[in-house]
């Protein structure tokens, strides 16, 4: 049993599922972030009853989250030594400070957000919330510092037959990363935007008593939309030009590159035009009588999902047959075990995390479902009552 292309399997599977996770977490702490503020500044119950009520949401997504990104870190010790061996200088510079800085004072500060509601002065509180975002955004930063060094190996040189850092500020400068950050932080305002979308429409549905509270939130989800569709459309055409000069190849000729590329395009394209067109009517006051576009929003939250499961697809394949682009094959980073262990893990490691995705869904699903009253309403806690 060839334990390669289960390997690549393995973490084609477990870095798409922890990206879904990332995505809804930066878009929706953005959108938190700026309710918290308008409540802050302007005051209001309704804006700080927007704040729990979506915050609750974004801290059981990020929770889950959390789990699989642990599960990823193993992979690079257990199944691609070839990787940590020949670029481990240069690849883990950045994948350890987005763990022992970005990754650990974002939690830090989350905590001291969600237990400090009601215990600290507000503005204070609301800079810890701003704090917690950054520190997502840094993360996303050095996480795609890593994978844009794998595109184009910059900063960096070979010696004795492997690569040392050279120049930490080129991993930064490299173009690979400048292309493709704002692309993804589209795509997070993108998926962010469509979720409180389709929360906010499901209720419009169900002839909601919360009229002002969904309606504002409605709101911001569409402008939101709007403008993570526009940064991510015009990043991701931005980006061919940029993969020209250091993957010139990448998408001659490659149908596993092709298709998925296509259809992200369509995908992206139509995502552009459903908020456009939510954005027109919300403006014309007649997006809660257009009860069809209402119901299309609701399964519209998937839109995104599916765009960013596409473009790793497109960003991943499209490097093949290098794991490190012109420096090292996929071939011969793979860890040297059995073809049989590697499905092991493989099944155990799917297992895992399509029971913390569903876990993850059904918990959203059913506090989204029941509202800002009654969710806040059922428990006690902090970390569920008062985010």
């Amino acid at each position: 049993m060839d334990p390669l292309p289960i390997a690549r399997l393995q973490f084609a599977t477990t870095t798409s599922f922890h990206f879904l996770f990332v995505l809804l977490t930066l878009g929706l702490v953005t959108m938190v972030a700026i309710m918290q503020t308008r409540a802050t500044r302007r005051g209001g119950e309704q804006l700080h009853r927007m704040t729990a009520f979506w915050g609750r949401l974004y801290v059981v997504n990020y929770a889950l989250g959390i789990v699989t990104g642990i599960v990823m870190e193993f992979q690079f010790g257990m199944t691609w030594t070839g990787l940590s061996a020949f670029a481990g200088d240069v690849f883990g510079a950045p994948l350890a400070i987005e763990t022992l800085v970005a990754f650990f004072l974002e939690s830090t500060f989350l905590g001291v957000w969600i237990f400090g509601r009601g215990r600290m002065n507000k503005w204070l509180h609301l800079v810890v919330l701003w704090l917690v975002t950054l520190t997502a955004y840094a993360s996303a930063l050095f996480i795609m510092v890593a994978n844009s060094f794998l595109q184009n190996p910059v900063g960096s040189r070979m010696e004795n037959g492997v690569l040392r850092l050279d120049d930490f500020g080129a991993l930064f400068a490299n173009p690979a990363l400048v292309a493709s950050l704002p692309h993804v932080i589209g795509a997070a305002l993108l998926t962010g935007g469509f979720f409180v979308t389709g929360v906010s429409a499901y209720h419009f549905l169900k002839r909601t008593s919360e009229i002002d509270f969904f309606r504002r939130s409605l709101r911001i989800g569409v402008v939101t939309s709007l403008i993570g569709s526009v940064l991510v459309v015009q990043a991701g055409f931005a980006q061919f030009a940029e993969v020209a000069g250091y993957q010139p190849d990448k998408f001659k000729g490659s149908v596993a590159v092709g298709l998925p590329l296509g259809m992200m395009i369509n995908v992206g394209f139509f995502a552009f035009f459903a908020a456009l067109i939510g954005t027109l009517l919300l403006f014309r006051d007649r997006l809660l009588r257009a009860r069809l576009v209402l119901f299309l929003m609701v399964p519209g939250i998937a839109v995104p999902f599916i765009a960013a499961i596409l473009g790793w697809l497109v960003r991943e394949i499209g490097r093949q047959p290098w794991l490190v682009w012109g420096k090292l094959r996929t071939a011969d980073a793979v860890a040297d075990v059995s073809g049989g262990q590697i499905l092991f893990s493989f099944i155990a490691f799917t297992l895992l995390f399509a029971a913390l995705a569903i876990a993850d869904w059904v918990l959203l699903a059913r506090i989204a479902k029941r509202g800002p009253a009654v969710a806040a309403a059922e428990t006690e806690l902090p970390v569920l009552s008062g985010v």
